[in-house]
Parts: structure tokens; sequence; C-alpha cells
């Protein structure tokens, strides 16, 4: 297999990046790399918008603390069983071993939509890096109701966060990985602090005295987190924050997007490393963050559903912005780490957007390709509306990559013990195949009908919607390719018979 992937990428001509070439021994990474790759990507900025959004839907106590460690338990284990098994046997990027089984023209299609997607992740990552931004230099930051640019300040800023990332991005995922292991150790440390200096804040205003574990939790049931709902905000409960936790990664596990990150591991078992990240930045930090802003809340006596409605009437709901929750934490130490905190959350992303589009336009380099979608990203993240209404907007991205993840792993393991063809489109030499096409697109219009029509919230769907598409894809391959070796059964059977009268017509002559 390995010659044939080379040949196809033009041998020595790829770039040092491999993007449809299988990565060599010589290039691939230890156990430190990924360990400080996830640990950077997942303690981010972002957390300092995910956290407070959980206090906006009214989440409990209970449900938080128990839904993330489920929850983030579950996401490793997506990566760790789903994700770098295949990673590190075929060893290529999502982009061209979705190429190998779907052909040329559905894989643009995808690779599209995959890297839109990201950009649109990773420009939330830079609105929240230029929110430390604005406090710094005192321009208007946008509100909560904001969805479009409010000064010049703000452009400005988004632009400068934007370059710099992009910068970064483009000079490939060594680089990535060497700027998150400086950064993450500090910003964990930075996110401890959040949580600590909350917990201060709730005991001075509360008068709570924290001798036990069960003084502590009583703290964190009647003044941090009350399940007290903003209205307009969706509602929160014990399922909600499992199935977020889980999901809210999904392109990257369950969708196989990190195939083009473990490919380089040198072991399957290093994708562990993904707790870091889960545990420290999808558990330690969304709660920190959480307690920063539910501060804020209880200061402003929102502790009721009464004092929220009326509150929310006249406007006055906290705005959930991380450059100033940072700020009011730990000054400026706590806004150096909102600013890298996005740059280690969107580099990875922004790489992973560059090679969806590079794969789309493969006579480009990938460095010329990263750096017009670094432009993209910076464009959409001068919008605030992206990144305030992030939860839903994962859970959608999530969603939209999830039936190819499907797609891979039904084609990898399943369809040889059915008798069936694996990447079955270069086998057949074919640019477009539509059982995946086909897949995609059933399996979304599936989700999407059940969350619009039975009224299914986004973040149930996914987890059926998997194996929808696992279905639909075994039986569209069964289809496909039985109608392939009917139709070359037939056509070899007509050159046999020509073959034939050929042969008769010379014995007569």
């Amino acid at each position: 297999m390995s010659d044939n992937i080379q040949a196809a990428g033009g041998g020595s001509d790829v770039s040092s990046e491999y993007e449809r070439q299988v990565v060599p021994d010589q290039a691939r990474m230890g156990f430190k790399s990924f360990l400080g790759m996830y640990a950077g990507e997942h303690t981010a900025g972002t957390e300092l918008m995910i956290g407070p959004l959980f206090v906006l839907a009214g989440v409990a106590a209970f449900d938080v603390v128990v839904g993330l460690l489920i929850g983030n338990s579950l996401a490793v284990l997506s990566w760790l069983l789903l994700t770098a098994p295949i990673a590190t046997r075929v060893r290529l990027t999502l982009y061209y071993h979705i190429e190998r089984i779907a052909g040329r023209y559905t894989v643009v299609l995808y690779n599209l939509a995959n890297g839109l997607a990201f950009c649109f992740l990773a420009g939330a990552m830079i609105t929240v890096s230029a929110t430390a931004v604005g406090v710094w230099f005192g321009f208007p930051l946008p509100t909560l109701a904001d969805l479009t640019p409010n000064s010049i300040g703000w452009v400005l800023s988004v632009l400068g966060v934007g370059g710099v990332i992009t910068l970064v991005a483009a000079y490939g995922y060594r680089f990535v990985s060497w700027f998150a292991n400086i950064a993450a150790p500090w910003m964990v440390l930075i996110f401890l602090g959040f949580g600590i200096v909350s917990l201060k804040w709730f005991v001075d205003a509360t008068g709570a005295e924290i001798g036990s574990a069960t003084e502590l939790w009583t703290l964190a049931e009647t003044a941090i987190w009350t399940g007290v709902r903003v209205p307009g905000q969706p509602d929160f409960t014990l399922w909600h924050v499992i199935f977020f936790a889980w999901f809210a990664n999904m392109a990257m596990h369950v969708g196989m997007s990190d195939l083009s990150v473990l490919r380089f591991a040198r072991k399957s078992w290093y994708s562990i490393a993904s707790a870091a990240g889960m545990y420290v930045g999808h558990f330690m930090a969304w709660i920190a963050a959480s307690m920063l802003f539910a501060f804020q809340m209880y200061d402003a006596g929102l502790t009721t559903d009464s004092a929220m409605i009326a509150a929310a009437e006249a406007g006055r709901i906290p705005n959930p912005l991380p450059g100033p929750l940072a700020d009011q934490a730990l000054g400026v130490a706590g806004l150096i780490c909102v600013i890298i905190a996005g740059w280690t959350t969107a580099n990875p992303t922004i790489y992973r957007a560059g090679l969806a589009f590079q794969a789309i336009i493969p006579n480009v380099s990938r460095f010329k390709v990263t750096l017009g979608t670094g432009l993209l990203t910076t464009f959409v993240a001068m919008f605030p509306g992206v990144a305030m209404q992030l939860l839903g907007f994962v859970a959608l991205y999530g969603l939209l990559l999830m039936p190819i993840g499907a797609v891979i792993v039904i084609d990898y393991w399943v369809l040889p013990k059915l008798g069936l063809k694996s990447f079955y489109a270069e086998g057949v030499n074919r640019k477009f195949t539509y059982p995946v096409l086909a897949t995609w697109l059933i399996t979304l219009a599936i989700c999407l009908g059940l969350v619009e029509y039975a009224e299914i919230e986004i973040f149930f769907v996914a987890l059926p919607g998997w194996f929808i598409a696992a279905l639909l894809f075994i039986g569209l391959s069964y289809l496909a390719q039985r109608e392939d070796s009917t139709q070359s059964i037939g056509r070899d059977s007509s050159s046999n018979s020509a073959q034939v009268g050929t042969m008769h017509t010379s014995v007569k002559e």
C-alpha cells in the first residue's frame, strides 16, 4: 500500500507534511508531542467562553461535575478506540484517506465543508483572544447581543491576533506542536488560578466556611451552579453536559479529523494524551471559567428565576467575555493567558483547515493555502456572534462531519469482513462513487429532520446518527460493488464472445 500511495503523491516532490503520502518512520513523533498539543489545544481561550455558557444554560452542580467526568471519559475512549488505530495503521491525512474511499469529486465537497467549519471554529478562538486585547487597549468590546464588529479597535485587534496565529499554523505541525508544548504548562496553572480566585470570591461573599468536602459541595449547589437559567438560553441537564463534553470534539475523534494529526504518532496508544486536554481543559478549565462568570451573576443578585427574568428584560445580564473575566481574576497574567490560549487552540485548527483546502487544490503549496485559510478565519473572527453561539455551533459542526467518520471506520474494519473492498474508489480508479456522498447527505437529512420535526435536541442526534450512517454505507457499498461486479462480468462476456467470433471467422477463411 505504501508504494502505491507514494506514487500517487508524486514521490519526492511531496512536501514535508506528507499530504498525499504515508508518514515515514523518521517523521513520526513521540508521546510528549501529543501531550503538549492536546493540552494546549483544549486548555484554551474558548474554555473561558464555554464555561460561562453552562451557567447561562442553568446547569446544576451535580450535572456539571458528574456530566463532565463521564462525557470527557467517553471522548478519550473515542480517540483511543476509533481514531488512533486507523491513523497509525494507514498514516494518511483525513482528506486523502477519504479520497481513496469516495473518489476525488466527493472529497472536494467534503473538504470544502470541513475546511469552512474549521475556519468558523478557529475564528471563535481568535475572537476570544481579541477580547483580552480589548481590555488592554480599552476599546469597546462586543456584548451578548452583538453579531457584527462594534468598533475599529475590535477589527484591528482581530487582524493582529489572526495574523500571528496564521503564521504559526502555516509553518506546519511540528511548529504547532512546539508552540503548544511551550505554552501549555503555564496556561494550566493560570486556569487553576482562575478557579482558586473565584472560589475565594464566593467564600468571601457568602461568608461560607469550607472545612470539608460536604461544605464545599453545599456552596457549589447554593451559590455557584444554582440551576437558574437565563431566558432564551438552552436548558441544560446532566445528559446535555455528558453529550456535549463527549461530542464537543466529535469532529476530531468520531468524525476522524484527527487522522491528520495522529498519523504522526509512533504508537496508537499515544492518543491517550487526549486526556490531558479533556481533564485539564474540558474539566478543570470549564469549571474554573464557569465559576468566574457565576460570581458575576451572584454579585449582580441573579440567583433566582424572577431576578433573572427581570434582568433579562432590562438587558442587565453580564457579558460572558473571556478578556474581562480573566482580567478581573488575575490581571495582566490572565489577559496574556487568554491571548496565548487562543493561539494554541486556533493554530492546529487552522492547520487542519489548510490541509482540507490544500487537498482541493493540491498544486498550490500547503503554506500558501494555510495563509489564505488564516485570512478567511480572521474575517470570521470579526463577527462575535459566532463565539456567542459556541455551544450550538460546536454541536452542529460535529454533526456535519460525523457521518464521514462512520464511513471511515466501516470501510477499514467492517467491509473486508463482509467480502467487500476497502478504498473502493482507488481500486476501481474512479473519481466519484455514490455510497459515501449518499450516506453523508441522507444521514444529515435524517438527523436534522429529527431536530426540526421530532424536536430532539441537536446534542442527542449524533449517536444514533453514527449507526444510521454505518448501516447506510454498508448497504450502499454492497449495492455499488455488486453492480460494478455484474457490469464487469458483462463486459468480460462480451469481450470473450467477440474473440470467439473472430476465431470462427479466421477458420472459415
